[in-house]
């Protein structure tokens, strides 16, 4: 039994739970913090992983950016890898912990307690992740897992499950190396989450790739044998594969806010206050395992961003620490690669919208993202979605280069501020041939909802 008068225990070593045991320990270093984590590693990147698939990143090594080691050593965190929490008991405020390299049971006192437990993939039950050659991309040791099972290949036919964001770039990342590449989804159009003129732009990314988009039906079928995913059957034919990579989304991880009682959300979701506090006094949450307030419906939302996590997990281990930090409301702001491709949406979508009964009108350009007689100029698309009662920004996406993620951000800030729509075509835009155009796209944009409204 390992015993404090003041000892913080952060359960979950991704990004929120590193944040949220250094910003404790800062906050208080008398605080006993420790870090526990099932897995081997902690402080990792995910959202490179399929950056490493493609080679753009050489080494899994450079997105792991502490050991328990170094964060020991230079945030005085105590950190338990291997270690599965296995229970709360919130009556007596402790924990059982399973030691994975021993199999033996220990059992930590605690009086705070920060949830930083993540998400986890979800599973599709006709192709679970035991068979051989299927799996996720959701950690480190799952790119190694795939890393190890394509170095035996002696050919490569992936079908990649699921056309969001993480199936999408890892398409893009088996491509760029070589693999004969199919993405699978439900939907007709690829990345159902996205404004429909945007996924016409990628559904024709992938065709001019040669990645083959597939619309699975009531017919199609996995072919499993020899505990392997051998065939998928569409519109009558049999496709063979090599392995699969399951990319259908993402869920809280709750299991252990189950054990403790605490209040879930309509997401699955643990709800939290503005300090981060579950509906228990001892116990505090962070990152994707928690539903967020979205700024712009004031109601739960459920956005899972390693940004978000990282954020969210400073707050959480101000508070947990003694001190008062707020958690505020968030944008969702979010942006992919796609071969050479970037796709940005910040906001509601139209889906969104239209579910929580806002009276909007949108707008949509396609303008030279630098000038056209620059030899780097191409076309970038944008459309804004806005509120026409209160003359305000509700959403927007754009498909284009690099620029895309700056329009997302001066939107984002903009949605954040209130700004009127009005404003978009008043503003003062940089320029210089070979980084923008003279017209920039937003002020296109804004003059088109000007017309809108005044005609």
């Amino acid at each position: 039994m390992y015993k404090s008068s003041n000892k913080i225990i952060v359960i979950g070593g991704n990004a929120a739970g590193p944040a949220a045991a250094a910003k404790a320990k800062r906050t208080n270093p008398n605080a006993e913090v420790i870090l526990i984590e099932a897995g081997e590693f902690i402080s990792t990147g995910t959202c490179e992983l399929p950056y490493l698939i493609s080679g753009e990143i050489s080494d899994y090594n450079k997105i792991v950016y502490f050991n328990p080691e170094s964060f020991y050593k230079t945030k005085g965190v105590k950190v338990f890898t291997k270690h599965y929490v296995k229970n709360i008991d919130t009556k007596y405020k402790e924990l059982e912990v399973v030691d994975k390299n021993t199999n033996r049971t220990v059992e930590f006192n605690y009086d705070k307690v920060i949830l930083t437990t993540g998400s986890v993939a979800k599973e599709i039950s006709e192709l679970p992740f035991s068979l051989e050659n299927v799996f996720k991309l959701k950690s480190v040791n799952d790119y190694l897992n795939i890393k190890n099972y394509i170095s035996k290949l002696t050919k490569g036919k992936i079908l990649i499950i699921g056309s969001g964001y993480i199936g999408l770039e890892t398409a893009g990342a088996f491509k760029q190396i070589g693999y004969d590449v199919s993405v699978l989804d439900l939907e007709k159009l690829p990345m159902p989450t996205m404004e429909e003129e945007a996924r016409y732009f990628i559904l024709d990314f992938l065709t001019k790739n040669k990645v083959s988009f597939l619309t699975s039906d009531e017919k199609s079928k996995f072919i499993i044998s020899d505990n392997k995913f051998k065939q998928f059957k569409y519109k009558g034919r049999y496709i063979d594969f090599d392995l699969a990579i399951v990319a259908a989304g993402v869920k809280p991880n709750n299991y252990l806010a189950e054990t403790a009682n605490l209040k879930l959300g309509k997401f699955g979701g643990v709800i939290v206050d503005s300090k981060l506090k579950t509906s228990n006094p001892h116990i505090y949450a962070a990152g994707d395992n928690i539903e967020v307030v979205n700024k712009i419906t004031n109601k739960n939302d459920y956005i899972p961003l390693a940004t978000l996590a990282h954020h969210f997990g400073h707050i959480a281990g101000v508070n947990a620490a003694g001190g008062n930090a707020s958690a505020k409301p968030v944008i969702l702001n979010t942006a992919f690669k796609l071969f050479d491709n970037f796709i940005a949406h910040v906001g509601l979508t139209t889906k969104q919208i239209i579910e929580n009964n806002y009276p909007a009108r949108n707008v949509t350009a396609v303008v030279p993202n630098k000038v056209k007689v620059m030899p780097c100029s191409e076309k970038v698309f944008g459309k804004i979605i806005y509120d026409t009662n209160k003359k305000i920004i509700l959403g927007a996406t754009f498909v284009g280069k690099t620029e895309v993620s700056g329009y997302a951000d001066i939107i984002s800030n903009m949605i954040y501020n209130k700004n009127s729509v009005f404003s978009l075509s008043e503003m003062d835009y940089n320029y210089t041939p070979p980084l923008s155009p003279f017209v920039n796209l937003l002020s296109v944009l804004g003059r088109k909802i000007k017309e809108n409204i005044y005609g």
